[in-house]
C-alpha cells in the first residue's frame, strides 16, 4: 500500500508513519521540511507546502497513492482544497478531526460516534465540525472516499500531557512540580479524562488505512483507560519522584484570567471524556490500546530527561500561574 501523509512530524502523524513503515507500507510525507530530525527512518519525504495547490497538484499528477491522510487540515478552506486535489486520485482520504468536536457540555459523559457535534466554546472544534460536514457532503454527492478520525488527548515520548500550559509546551508544569511550586488543576480534579499514547493511536489508525468498511465513516481512536485529572498529575509526579502540590481552581476563574482557555478548557478538558471504542474495535478487530498512562508518562519523562533540548522553560507561564494562584487565594480577580 502506498500512503501519502500530509504533515507527518507531529505527535500522532509521526507515530503513524513510523508504524506504517514497520508494517511494510510505502510511506511518503509531504511537508515543508522544517523538522527533518523527526522523520522516521524508511519514510520518503517531499518538501512542499500543501497550501501551494498548484505545486501539489503537479506532484500528484505524476505520483499515485492508495491512501492520503491530512494531519494539518484545520479549516473548511483546507478541506475544500483537499477535495479538489485528491478526488479521483486516491482510494481513501483520511481527515484527522478531533474528539473536542463532540457536544460541550455533554448530556452524557459516555461518548459514542453518534454523540452530537456541537462545541460553542472553541473555534478549533467548530472548524473541525464544518470540515466534517463538507467531507460527508462530498462523500454523498461525488462519492469522495473519506474516513474521518477523531483523536482525543494523544501524547507521545516528546511531550507530557497536562490540562493547562503555556505557549512553549508543558515542561514548565514539570518544573513547577520539581521546584515544589503549586500546580493548577482545574475544578476539583475529579472529572474523568482519557489519555491515549500515540503508539496505540497508530495501531488503530493503520487498521483503518485501506479498509473499505471505513469509507464514509467517522470513528474515534482512544484508550479505554479512564482516570481523573488529580490522578493524572499525581502520576506525572510519581514519574519524576516528587508529589505535586496541587491547587484546585474553578475552570471559569481560569478562563476569566486567560480567555484563550475558554476553548481548550471549557470547550474540552473541563468536561468528562469517556469513549465507547466499540466502533474502532469492530472496524479493526485486533485493535487494543495497551499503554497504561503511568507507563506512557514514565517513558515520556525518561525520554525528555535524556533530551535537554525538549526541556523548554516558559517563564511567562510560570509567572502567570503565580499570579492566578495569588488572585484566587486572595479572592480577587485582577
Amino acid at each position: 500500500m502506498k500512503a501519502l501523509i500530509i504533515g507527518g512530524t507531529g505527535t500522532i502523524s509521526s507515530a503513524v508513519a513510523k508504524l506504517a513503515v514497520k508494517r511494510g507500507m510505502d510511506v511518503t510525507l509531504l511537508n515543508r521540511g522544517k523538522h527533518p530530525q523527526l522523520i522516521p527512518e524508511g519514510v520518503k519525504q517531499v518538501t512542499a507546502d500543501i497550501t501551494d495547490e498548484k505545486t501539489v497538484d503537479e506532484f500528484l499528477s505524476i505520483n499515485t497513492f492508495d491512501v492520503a491522510a491530512d494531519f494539518i487540515a484545520f479549516s473548511p478552506k483546507d478541506i475544500e482544497r483537499d477535495i479538489r486535489l485528491f478526488n479521483s486520485r486516491v482510494k481513501q482520504f483520511i481527515f484527522i478531526s478531533s474528539a473536542s468536536a463532540y457536544q460541550k457540555p455533554g448530556v452524557n459523559y459516555f461518548i459514542t460516534e453518534s454523540t452530537p457535534l456541537c462545541n460553542p466554546y472553541w473555534k478549533y472544534s467548530k472548524n473541525k465540525i464544518e470540515c466534517e460536514n463538507i467531507l460527508m457532503q462530498a462523500y454523498r454527492q461525488i462519492d469522495f472516499p473519506v474516513t474521518i478520525v477523531r483523536p482525543s488527548h494523544t501524547y507521545g515520548e516528546r511531550n507530557i500531557p497536562v490540562a493547562i500550559h503555556g505557549k512553549k509546551g508543558s515542561w514548565q508544569v514539570v518544573e513547577r512540580i520539581k521546584n515544589r511550586k503549586p500546580v493548577i488543576v482545574h475544578g476539583d480534579g475529579l472529572s474523568l479524562w482519557t489519555f491515549t499514547h500515540s503508539s496505540d493511536f497508530a495501531k488503530g489508525f493503520l487498521g483503518l488505512m485501506g479498509n473499505p468498511h471505513a469509507i464514509g465513516e467517522a470513528v474515534h481512536i482512544t484508550s479505554d483507560e479512564v482516570i481523573t485529572w488529580n490522578r493524572a498529575y499525581e502520576t506525572i509526579g510519581r514519574a519524576i519522584g516528587i508529589k505535586p502540590n496541587i491547587i484546585h481552581i474553578p475552570s471559569d476563574f481560569l478562563a476569566a484570567f486567560n480567555p484563550e482557555l475558554l476553548g481548550s478548557l471549557l470547550g474540552d478538558k473541563a468536561n468528562c471524556a469517556v469513549f465507547d471504542n466499540s466502533k474502532i474495535k469492530r472496524l479493526v478487530p485486533n485493535f487494543c490500546a495497551s499503554v497504561r498512562f503511568d507507563e506512557g508518562i514514565k517513558k515520556s519523562v525518561d525520554y525528555i530527561n535524556s533530551h535537554p533540548e525538549l526541556q523548554i522553560l516558559d517563564p511567562n507561564f510560570d509567572l502567570w500561574c503565580d499570579r492566578v494562584i495569588s488572585a484566587y487565594s486572595s479572592g480577587l480577580l485582577k
